[in-house]
């Protein structure tokens, strides 16, 4: 049973890639473009599990856009499959993300929200990496919260400060919504927020293409369909 009082709550902030945008699915059609050389058989869930550890590796240290993450996650790659990854194609790898499919509940779901909570977005990204993928959704955001402003990347809390000074609210009146247990729910929750697993990935084996973490969310839905239902929408 929920322990949020969704009446309380005046702010939603999400989460976008793997929330409200199949990162997943993106992932995969990219990582099968860059590596269709490979001499080794993809296994799907493998690709996903080392692309949360290629891109947890690369956003370690100094700050550098998200583009150049996913370049060296594009050389990492190569490596780990004996491929030559030349510079158009880790590119080409890092601009995919703008072209990465919605979820079909997303834009509905949003507009359903959209009439009772002012809505955020907290995304370890570059704005217009995201401008693409909002441009998809459809939805206009109260307040958007990329890496790219804040100069570090989610478990870091840098995006939790900044979007509740922007919204002007105090944390008890904020909900967070996210699918990572490892980027979101468990800063989140340390951070005292309320919080809401948007567990897309329900009935499938492993963590896909976050890293695995323990962290206990105040509610747990399978997709944003049911997070409006909840929400008496």
């Amino acid at each position: 049973m929920s322990r949020i009082d969704f009446d309380a709550v005046e702010a939603l902030t999400f989460d976008c890639y793997g929330t409200l945008i199949d990162w997943e699915s993106g992932i995969l059609h990219a990582l099968e473009a860059l590596l269709d050389r490979a001499p080794a058989k993809l296994e799907r869930e493998r690709l996903l599990e080392q692309y949360g550890l290629f891109e947890s590796a690369a956003e370690e240290g100094r700050f550098r856009s998200y583009r150049d993450v996913l370049r060296d996650v594009a050389r990492m790659f190569g490596e780990a499959y004996s491929i030559e990854i030349d510079g158009p194609e880790a590119t080409a790898f890092a601009e995919s993300v703008g072209s990465w499919p919605v979820f079909p509940d997303s834009s509905h779901a949003l507009q359903a929200l959209a009439t009772k909570y002012r809505l955020a977005i907290v995304s370890n990204v570059d704005d217009d990496l995201f401008a693409a993928s909002a441009a998809q959704l459809g939805v206009t955001f109260d307040v958007v919260v990329t890496a790219q402003q804040v100069g570090s990347y989610k478990p870091a809390r840098g995006h939790f400060d900044e979007v509740l000074e922007r919204l002007g609210l105090p944390r008890e009146k904020v909900l967070h919504c996210a699918q990572s247990l490892y980027h979101d729910i468990g800063p989140a929750s340390a951070l005292g927020f309320q919080s809401v697993w948007v567990n897309r990935r329900a009935g499938k084996a492993g963590g896909g293409a976050t890293p695995p973490a323990d962290a206990t969310p105040d509610l747990e839905v399978p997709d944003l369909a049911s997070l409006a239902s909840a929400a008496g929408l």
